[in-house]
Parts: structure tokens; C-alpha cells; sequence
């Protein structure tokens, strides 16, 4: 018997329908019953700002959007870094102590199906990311007639 076999989500499918890829997505981040070791560099927050509306905000001290990308493919959305500087030298003088990091990082999110990603903004050092969940008319609540 495997892990996938004792997998929590496995035990919850006959009580669903239609879920599969949903418990799937959370089996592959989960693995084999712990969250994968992820730094928590950048830190961040996800914010809800309307019935439908969030928005992911990222602390991005000392990081200007030519050193930043945000990438959207297969939903999942990735915050990441592109070559950062290594000098320490610049036109203001030599850095004594760097206390503001500005390492290498990539920092994922899983979106579901029905949300979609408006854009992105990087002001006072926050990126934020504008999301909007899209509900189908299908999925809507409606009252059924009884016969």
C-alpha cells in the first residue's frame, strides 16, 4: 500500500464528484503528508478586497520591476526574481552592512480555474497582484422549480 493509497483526499472522492484535479493539485503540493520546504522569502500576504476580488501582496524591499517578473502559466502564478546584481558598489558609495536582501527567489501560488489575474503593480516596495474570481452562470445560485 502506498502513500497515495492512505492519502486523505483519496478517502474523501466517493463522497464527490467532480473534484479529481482539485485533490490532485492538493496531493502534489502536499506530497507524502507534509508541505514541501518553502522559504518564507519574500513574505507575503493574500488579501480579500471584494465578494470575488484579492489581491497577493509581496514585500519587495529594494527591488525595483525590471529586477522582477511575474509569470502565469497552468495555474500557477510565480513571482520571481530575474539576475540580480551581485555588486555592492554602486553611484551612492560602498555597502558597509546589508541588512535589505536582495537574493534570488521564486515564490508560487496555485490559482484556481475560475480566477483570473488582472495585473500587477510594484509601488513603495509592495507588489501587488490583482485577482478576480469568475463565476460561470452555471455555477451561480439559482432556485430549481420542483414539478
Amino acid at each position: 500500500m502506498t502513500s497515495k493509497d492512505l492519502s486523505i483526499f483519496n478517502s474523501l472522492k466517493p463522497f464527490s464528484i467532480g473534484f479529481d484535479d482539485m485533490f490532485d493539485q492538493f496531493e502534489n503540493m502536499l506530497g507524502n503528508g507534509a508541505l514541501t520546504m518553502q522559504s518564507n522569502y519574500p513574505p507575503y500576504n493574500i488579501r480579500k478586497t471584494g465578494k470575488d476580488n484579492y489581491a497577493i501582496e509581496v514585500a519587495l524591499a529594494g527591488f525595483n520591476k525590471k529586477d522582477v517578473e511575474v509569470e502565469f502559466e497552468d495555474n500557477l502564478l510565480t513571482v520571481k526574481t530575474k539576475q540580480v546584481n551581485k555588486s555592492d558598489n554602486n553611484a551612492d558609495g560602498e555597502i558597509i552592512h546589508k541588512g535589505i536582501s536582495q537574493r534570488q527567489f521564486a515564490r508560487s501560488f496555485t490559482i484556481a480555474d475560475d480566477v483570473k489575474v488582472n495585473g500587477a503593480e510594484l509601488k513603495d516596495g509592495l507588489l501587488t497582484i490583482s485577482c478576480e474570481r469568475i463565476v460561470p452562470e452555471h455555477k451561480k445560485k439559482k432556485l430549481i422549480e420542483i414539478k
